[in-house]
């Protein structure tokens, strides 16, 4: 059985989340930014699980797409189910990113469920990877599976002074914004607006699931994180860090004192949000990040990916040609503004 989630059931909605983005404070957070959303819950026997949905609209349409990231891979009634709800909000279609890892059984899950409906292999919107540490060890074999020259390079910031401090205030998150400023400006990327990680840190903060750390050095802030704990599992979602004194390895520091934190709360698990592939390719922009996670000792991990379900055959062609087009001009005013 599969139904849409009330209110009052809001803290067995999070203790079934397999995700902080399927986190009841996600959704409340999503709905601020002016997006739709649907909660279900569906139950079959003991086993239950939780399919939060955003609905973004087209532009210039009244068509949506449903996005689902990080949950079960539903079974044939929750498709059903969800079929009918998209085809009732106006979607052409469903993308989900499950959070289920690649494996013979999760394969064979998806196979049957493309075999019963129309499921199209679709464009990422979260990392396929990511890097998992198992943190319910002793910080003495935790430090023995870091690479040496992380492992010296934390020691290294402790020496220079370091000082890692949780700061959920609003001068923290000045702070945090003022640094993703200038990350997202000195690598290139893409970031999100203030108002929408105002927002984010609201309600995660609120609900005791978000934390603000940063890494302070002769009165400077280097580097400031935003964490979230959900279910025992610890995650780092963003990050940013100063251009100046990098050769304290404030970041260094920060990571190992932020598994500290997760082990005190007892999480038992580190997800580090996403990484590139097993073979990276040295001059990919995330590079950089990759080797650095990397340097814990944490496992490569590969999930299922992105699957579109299909609910408007006819349209969802006609949207990947013009997603097409759309994403070649983009290209092309990139170079052309070099």
């Amino acid at each position: 059985m599969i139904k849409e989630v009330l209110e009052k059931e809001k803290l067995t909605f999070d203790k079934l989340a397999r995700h902080p983005l399927q986190s009841w404070e996600w959704g409340e957070f999503r709905k601020e930014t002016g997006v739709g959303l649907s909660r279900l819950m569906e139950k079959e026997g003991k086993k239950s699980e939780v399919f939060q949905i955003t609905w973004h609209q087209i532009p210039h349409t009244k068509f949506f797409i449903g996005y689902c990231p990080k949950s079960a891979i539903p079974d044939n009634a929750a498709v059903n189910e969800i079929k009918k709800l998209a085809a009732r909000k106006g979607a052409i279609f469903v993308k989900f990113e499950p959070n289920e890892k690649i494996n013979p059984e999760t394969k064979k899950k998806m196979a049957r469920l493309e075999k019963d409906f129309n499921w199209v292999k679709g464009k990422p919107l979260f990392t396929k990877y990511t890097f998992q540490l198992d943190i319910d060890k002793s910080e003495d074999e935790l430090l023995k599976k870091m690479h040496q020259k992380t492992r010296y390079n934390l020691r290294l910031a402790e020496k220079r002074g370091v000082e890692i401090i949780e700061d959920n205030s609003e001068q923290g998150f000045e702070e945090y914004w003022k640094l993703m400023e200038e990350t997202t400006k000195r690598q290139g990327f893409f970031a999100h607006g203030k108002g929408y990680h105002r927002k984010m840190w609201q309600k995660m903060t609120d609900a005791g699931r978000g934390h603000l750390f940063k890494a302070v050095y002769q009165g400077k802030t280097l580097t400031t994180w935003m964490i979230f704990v959900l279910n025992d599992i610890l995650y780092y979602p963003y990050g940013a860090s100063s251009n100046e004194n990098r050769e304290v390895m404030a970041s260094n520091l920060m990571m190992w004192e932020v598994i500290r934190y997760g082990k005190k709360q007892g999480c038992k698990l580190f997800d580090m949000w996403g990484s590139l592939g097993p073979d990276p390719d040295v001059r990919d922009p995330w590079y950089g990040f990759h080797k650095f996670k990397q340097g814990y000792g944490a496992e490569l991990v590969e999930f299922l990916g992105s699957y579109d379900l299909v609910v408007n055959p006819g349209l969802y062609k006609l949207y990947g040609l013009t997603d097409k087009v759309r994403w070649i001009g983009l290209k092309l005013l990139a170079k052309l503004r070099k």
